[in-house]
């Protein structure tokens, strides 16, 4: 008797142990179901989130200067400047001819005496491809330059490189970091640069200048004075766009206070963009003329 019962009790034990297991069993894949139904959600998200945060990578990579905390000491190269000498290579020209005002600069430069035909030898090198008008509604903007650039055999992310630029964005914004193109490690002169996006000791404050403008004076002895610097009949001259709105309108719409058409001579012109009539003011057909005078 006492044998039956403790048989009884044993299987009533084993009995309920083994439902307990099952019922463990059935909760841990009822709970594991959500679970990894909450896992998936999270794993989306993350891999959401971190698409979200490439494509703004990439396109901060695309806006001036991705690189900010570049230097001589880790975005240049010294090596071939100390093998070969300060030596300039400026890249062959492609199909679209640069802008007169590029092509002045690129023939100064293979003209020097720094130049060189040889990239291996190279300090620095210079892109034949006009980067001088950054601003999309100028006849001289070149388009969809970032695939070019990036095929140059030489370019490696910009090192060693200078890029030249007098105007960057469009009107009526003109963002600073509208070049259209990442600049990456390359050496910036640029016009008009802030102290922001200047990164010292690195890039170069370059004079905006105007396409009329020569690259070389005259022969030499042509100094008919020995006072230096020599006597100008113009104190300050200025010949450009004036912006009706916009940055750069309030500055611009306030020269003609100082022009004086002798020694003070600043010359600006309303036809700027498209719709400029639309936004000009009783100066415009005047100052127009005076400009194409």
């Amino acid at each position: 008797m006492k044998f039956k019962r403790r048989y009884c009790v044993v299987a009533v034990f084993v009995a309920s142990l083994v439902l307990l297991v099952l019922a463990l069993v059935r909760y841990q894949s009822s709970a594991d179901a959500p679970r990894e139904e909450t896992h998936h959600r999270r794993r989306r998200y993350v891999d959401d989130t971190q698409a979200v945060l490439d494509r703004r990578i990439r396109k901060r990579d695309r806006e001036w200067p991705p690189y900010v905390d570049c230097r001589m000491s880790n975005c240049f190269n010294a090596t071939p400047c100390r093998l070969h000498g300060f030596r300039v290579y400026v890249y062959p020209d492609g199909d679209r001819p640069p802008s007169d005002r590029y092509a002045e600069v690129l023939r100064a430069l293979r003209s020097s005496p720094y130049y060189t035909d040889d990239p291996e030898r190279a300090c620095l090198f210079v892109l034949s491809i006009d980067t001088l008008d950054r601003d999309r509604l100028s006849g001289e903007y070149v388009p969809s330059i970032q695939s070019q650039i990036d095929s140059l055999m030489w370019w490696r992310g910009g090192v060693n490189h200078v890029v030249f630029n007098l105007y960057s964005g469009t009107w009526p914004d003109y963002n600073e970091n509208g070049l259209g193109f990442d600049v990456g490690k390359a050496i910036l002169a640029k016009a008009s640069i802030s102290r922001q996006h200047f990164r010292t000791g690195f890039d170069v404050s370059f004079p905006l200048f105007h396409k009329e403008l020569k690259f070389h004076g005259g022969e030499p002895g042509a100094l008919s004075s020995g006072v230096l610097p020599p006597y100008r009949k113009y104190v300050l001259s200025f010949k450009g766009k004036r912006y009706l709105t916009g940055i750069g309108s309030e500055t611009r719409n306030s020269l003609y206070h100082i022009h004086n058409g002798e020694d003070i001579i600043l010359l600006t012109t309303c036809r700027h963009g498209k719709g400029w009539e639309h936004v000009k003011d009783e100066r415009c057909e005047k100052d127009n003329q005076e400009y194409d005078r």
